[in-house]
């Protein structure tokens, strides 16, 4: 078997030696008005196997680049060198600037010059390789570009707290153009993790804790940073006619790629990356759910997670990656590994006895492309000459890759034009958006005697608390380097919207974790000089230089050896054993409300932490998760009454971490011997400053189709809006199906005194549920409908039965 192999790999040798002699700009491959699929054989028939390994591969990118001056960059002599042993795929993250990757805003590159850069790497890989096969650019999108000089937009729990597809997918087209005139090509996001473990590091990314509501959001995502014209899975026939390709050809768009596929949120212990322990049934209703969507939506690139997922790692898990989601599902794109998740089924898992196995795994799994590089360039070729995988299995994953590569049309038009990226990134438009975000993600959660919007004549402001005038510890993760006028903090939003006569005072008081420079004394002196105290505490998930990281960007923990602890608390690899309040923020808020002044308490986070405190002892409690740049203005906002919160929770806030999970489709549990088992604030809670009114619920099966309508009113005083939210119960099933579910939501913005009709559509597949043998069937029987503000606070009730 390894004689043929070795035989077969002399011959193409041979092959591809001999069709150098002919001219490569003779090649089909060359000519535009050929089919994709003749262009990508030709390719293959042509390339030698260290070829067709390398466009397997995205090594990180970031030291590519040697930055020569603020106006010029040039290929490095890592990237020469690289490029000459073995021209790659494309890179991951080389525009990424952070902590990790040592890039500052001095020594990173402004939008219009890492165009330029990426020009000047595809134009050498164009001109300087055999084949000259053009590089895709993958960049980091989750809450913007995470690129110098990018609009900032909030992060995912602050996303999926807006309850606003329409929103979100604005937000996205705006990170795909953004992206896009700089070079790249696409953009890792939207995350469709089930944030169901809060202790994990990485809740922020994730739009929260719901299957469905993670589904609509995400396809938003999807079709925002792909273009409107995507298309689905299996459509694509040649260049000139696929109207996605057309569309990211106008710079517009780039691909998305959704992760991490599956069950990450989940981890045991809540320690990331770890085992997911889960059965078949919740695994596909509920955690593929989101990528099922995302697949019929067209999506082009997936990533896998670092997980197990009932004990088979989630980057080797073929039934998974080939049977469902390529087989079952129809994608056509292709498959990254998470950086390292190859390595890691040898690793952490131990599901292989060496990286070269583990590689060999990935592949034949239907991983195609490798992120971080090493373990395919490394190891498959010696696996192929063993006889662990095929040449089928690599030509199938290298024309995945080169599909993509020919639909964008970059062996046509591989560069970009730098001056387009001054003029549009982070332009006022893309901040006013960024705003808007914010101030819809924002969930107003105590409003005690309406103390809240605050009068614009207050005399005084006493503005404290470590998140009140930190840049970086209201961004949250993944996010770059920021001159410090590009970020409103709550401090500055709040001198932005007062009037001159209105004197604000600021103290910080404490940090978020560190006690050795707390000032609490000088927090209550200014209290009792002001009217009104709004206090800003929570999370930080900045990264700072002092903080160390694993391979794999995670940060690590190890505060003895600085001499102040960091803010940070939150982000990829800051799991948390409590939700508790850390540092002395707990003993700040306790000063402030025995000053008797009325307190509003703001919660910048990347997590639902322990609010039980600040619920009791707060005039009026916010959560703004991280708001992103203009999060100050967003809060000012919501606090003075420019804007009427709409924000509801996407996420159930614990009071105790003893109560988890304590997700909201679990429903009514008995309660515990020391209190409630109900979550202090529910799925689906938040307050507005109008009230509203639900009646006159119809149902009616139409066919196949359940019409659900009801009336909305808004009977106060200003105009808001409501999210009206559906969830059903299937009230007798063959299988375990949860108490309540959401199937649907509307957000509607309704005037003071008038009513709004509100409909649903439910179809068959809504009331689907996977039987005993794992079919996907909808059940004969009564359903319940509940029409609500929250998951716990249902309005109107009815049902309807499926024959």
């Amino acid at each position: 078997m390894k004689r043929n192999i070795l035989n077969t790999l002399i011959i193409s040798i041979c092959v591809s030696i001999a069709s150098t002699q002919l001219s490569i700009a003779q090649q089909i491959y060359k000519d535009s008005s050929a089919s994709i699929e003749d262009r990508i054989q030709d390719l293959l028939n042509i390339m030698t196997i260290d070829e067709k390994i390398g466009q397997l591969c995205f090594p990180m990118g970031w030291e590519m680049y040697d930055k020569l001056d603020n106006q010029s960059v040039k290929p490095s002599d890592i990237f020469i060198e690289r490029t000459n042993n073995m021209p790659l795929g494309g890179f991951w993250a080389t525009l990424r600037a952070d902590p990790w990757t040592q890039k500052t805003l001095i020594t990173g590159l402004t939008p219009e010059l890492s165009a330029k850069a990426l020009n000047e790497l595809q134009k050498y890989v164009v001109e300087n390789t055999r084949l000259g096969i053009p590089l895709l650019f993958a960049e980091e999108t989750m809450h913007g570009h995470m690129a110098i000089g990018a609009t900032v937009f909030p992060t995912g729990l602050s996303q999926g707290s807006t309850w606003n597809p329409q929103l979100i997918q604005k937000m996205a087209e705006v990170i795909a153009l953004e992206t896009r005139v700089q070079g790249a090509h696409i953009g890792y996001g939207p995350i469709l993790d089930l944030a169901r473990e809060p202790r994990w590091s990485r809740v922020e990314e994730t739009f929260g804790e719901d299957p469905f509501l993670i589904s609509k959001l995400g396809v938003s995502v999807v079709v925002g940073l792909q273009g409107d014209n995507v298309k689905k899975n299996g459509d694509i026939k040649t260049g000139n006619d696929d109207k996605t390709s057309e569309y990211i050809m106008s710079g517009q768009s780039i691909y998305s790629t959704p992760k991490h596929f599956v069950s990450y949120g989940i981890p045991v212990g809540g320690h990331n990356g770890q085992h997911a322990i889960i059965g078949k049934r919740a695994l596909f209703s509920d955690h593929l759910m989101p990528f099922r969507e995302a697949t019929k939506a067209g999506v082009k690139t997936i990533m896998t997670s670092y997980n197990s997922v009932d004990g088979i790692p989630a980057t080797s898990h073929k039934y998974l990656l080939k049977y469902i989601l390529r087989d079952k599902w129809g994608f056509n794109g292709f498959i990254f590994s998470d950086l390292q998740s190859i390595e890691g089924i040898a690793g952490t898992h131990r599901a292989a006895p060496s990286i070269k196995h583990a590689a060999a795994l990935a592949l034949d799994a239907g991983v195609d492309a490798d992120l971080g590089g090493n373990a395919y360039v490394r190891n498959l070729k010696q696996a192929y000459i063993e006889g662990l995988i095929t040449m089928e299995n690599i030509d199938t994953a290298v024309a995945n890759i080169l599909r993509l590569k020919f639909e964008m049309g970059l062996f046509e038009n591989p560069y970009v034009e730098p001056s387009k990226a001054k003029q549009v990134v982070r332009n006022q438009k893309h901040k006013d958006l960024a705003r808007e975000v914010a101030r819809e993600g924002i969930v107003l959660l105590n409003n005690n005697n309406n103390i809240l919007p605050l009068k614009d004549n207050i005399g005084s402001i006493a503005v404290i608390g470590p998140n009140a005038d930190n840049i970086y510890n209201q961004l949250g993760d993944y996010t770059a380097p920021q001159e410090r006028e590009n970020i409103i903090t709550v401090l500055d939003g709040i001198k932005n919207r007062v009037s001159s006569n209105t004197i604000v005072r600021y103290a910080k008081g404490c940090n978020i974790r560190d006690t050795s420079e707390s000032d609490l004394d000088e927090a209550v002196e200014i209290a009792n000089q002001s009217d009104i105290i709004v206090l800003v505490i929570g999370g930080s998930s900045a990264r700072d230089f002092k903080t160390e990281y694993i391979e794999t960007g995670a940060a690590t923990i190890s505060d003895n050896k600085l001499e102040v602890l960091s803010d940070m608390e939150s982000g990829e690899g800051y799991d948390r054993m409590t939700l508790k309040l850390l540092g002395d923020q707990e003993e700040l808020l306790n000063k402030l409300h025995e000053t008797g002044k009325p307190l509003i308490v703001v919660y910048i986070q990347g997590r639902p932490l322990n609010m039980n405190n600040a619920s009791e002892k707060a005039d009026a409690l916010l959560t703004a998760w991280y708001p992103g740049q203009e999060g100050g203005n967003a809060v000012a906002d919501i606090i003075f009454g420019d804007y009427n919160p709409s924000g509801r929770l996407s996420i159930s806030i614990p009071r105790s971490v003893g109560q988890l999970p304590v997700y909201y489709s679990l429903g009514k549990q008995t309660d515990y011997v020391e209190g409630s088992s109900a979550p202090l604030y529910s799925f689906g809670y938040g307050l507005s400053y109008t009230d509203f009114v639900y009646n006159d619920l119809n149902i009616n099966v139409v066919g196949d189709k359940i019409i659900v309508n009801s009336k909305v009113t808004n009977t106060g005083d200003i105009d808001g809006s409501e999210v009206v939210q559906l969830y059903i119960r299937d009230n007798v099933s063959s299988t375990y199906t949860p108490p309540i579910q959401l199937k649907g939501f509307k957000k509607t913005s309704i005037r003071r005194g008038e009513t709004a009709d509100v409909e649903f559509v439910l179809t068959h597949d809504d009331l689907a549920l996977y039987d005993i043998e794992m079919n996907r069937v909808t059940e004969p029987g009564e359903f319940t409908v509940m029409i609500g503000s929250a998951s716990n606070n249902i309005h109107l009730r009815g049902s309807f039965t499926i024959e």
